[in-house]
């Protein structure tokens, strides 16, 4: 027989043998009952397995009171969870109060009527019940989230690329298990490398199951990796009509270290940012179409721009900009391009490093705290003088 079916136990703590004897001949027959008569033996009795589903605990009781057998069950890891009941004759607010405080569930007072007695008593094992089939849902929720999660990280890069003369970070802080940020690369060779950062809107399983779609929609665009607006298009054509209530923004950057440039196109998203030797202000690049996979002939253009020595880029999803602090105050694009200027001498790790510290005091909250928005940047730096 399961343990479900079995009948369920209570255990009855009183001092008074006329109270014992009136709680058991109610609910005798329908539960099995232990007796416990003072509260030591209450404790050594909770702790017998099978443990308990209830306790039925007097309040006035000699040397332990009811309110410190119930403190007790509470702070221990095995009674924790069992529902406590408190008996008494007591009916000042200030009594029951306390006894809330200390973690019981419900009050029967005394004198005892049996319908009362099996009323609460019934309510309260049918009320574990189901807070317990609820915690092993959530369990197993929590245990395919995980899944997921390590499913979505399998689908990211193991690495970023290595490039003569090109340093090249990655980040990605998803705000929950599974996120709607997404980042790849398409290596084309040792001097050309394609780079493609994305965002899927909303949160939670469906927005990363969008991303997951943009992986094989971009290794279907290796053969016009060059071409930003074409690899835009290419996606957009992908996505259309797979989904109806999300939408993904996009920015591709295609580096040609033989030419020394970047070719960029957005699709709604933020701009490309640029900085370093070439100028000491950072500068936004936007070159957007519309976002990917609700417009089936939206198309797409891309700028050109040179890349020399000492230079900076870096693409990126909103939540940096959109972080907030305690005062719910964002992170902001003149912020973010503020501390941008002052890490132009440092390497692209550390810098990507500085970058999630400084998101991190700026939120300035608790570390058990999600996330206002996933958080995923890829940055690059063209070393040599």
């Amino acid at each position: 027989m399961n343990r479900a079916d079995e009948k369920k136990t209570l255990l009855l703590v009183d001092d008074t043998p006329a109270n014992i004897q009136v709680v058991n001949s109610i609910l005798t027959g329908t539960y099995k009952i232990r007796i416990a008569t003072n509260g030591a033996k209450a404790l050594e009795l909770a702790n017998v397995i099978p443990s308990p589903d209830l306790v039925l605990l007097d309040v006035m009781m000699p040397e332990m009171d009811g309110y410190e057998v119930c403190t007790r069950l509470k702070m221990a890891a095995g009674t924790r969870d069992i529902p406590v009941i408190f008996l008494t004759g007591q009916t000042e607010i200030e009594d029951e109060t306390r006894g809330f405080e200390v973690g019981a569930v419900d009050y029967i007072h005394k004198p005892f009527s049996p319908a009362v007695v099996q009323a609460r008593v019934r309510t309260h094992l049918l009320l574990r019940g189901i807070r317990e089939q609820l915690a092993r849902q959530l369990l197993a929720i929590q245990k395919e989230l995980e899944t997921a999660r390590q499913i979505q990280l399998s689908i990211l890069p193991a690495e970023v690329p290595k490039m003569e003369c090109l340093d090249i970070a990655a980040r990605y802080v998803p705000m929950s298990s599974v996120a709607g940020d997404f980042y790849d690369f398409i290596i084309v060779d040792e001097k050309h490398l394609g780079i493609l950062v994305a965002d899927v809107s909303g949160h939670g399983m469906p927005a990363a199951l969008i991303a997951s779609m943009l992986k094989i929609a971009l290794a279907a665009q290796v053969t016009h990796a060059a071409d930003p607006a074409q690899v835009l298009l290419g996606l957009n054509q992908a996505l259309c009509g797979k989904f109806q209530h999300h939408f993904v923004t996009a920015a591709y950057l295609f580096v040609d270290m033989l030419k020394h440039t970047l070719s960029y196109a957005g699709a709604g998203h933020p701009p490309l940012l640029l900085w370093g030797r070439s100028s000491e202000r950072v500068r936004a690049v936007l070159e957007n179409g519309l976002f990917l996979g609700k417009f089936p002939q939206a198309t797409y253009s891309s700028v050109e721009l040179p890349l020399r020595a000492g230079d900076w880029g870096l693409l990126y999803t909103d939540g940096i900009t959109e972080t907030t602090n305690h005062s719910q105050i964002e992170f902001g694009a003149e912020r973010f391009k503020e501390f941008l200027e002052t890490q132009q001498g440092t390497s692209v790790d550390h810098f990507a490093d500085r970058l999630l510290e400084e998101l991190s005091q700026w939120r300035a909250r608790d570390s058990d705290d999600d996330l206002d928005d996933d958080i995923t940047f890829v940055a690059i730096h063209m070393k040599g003088d």
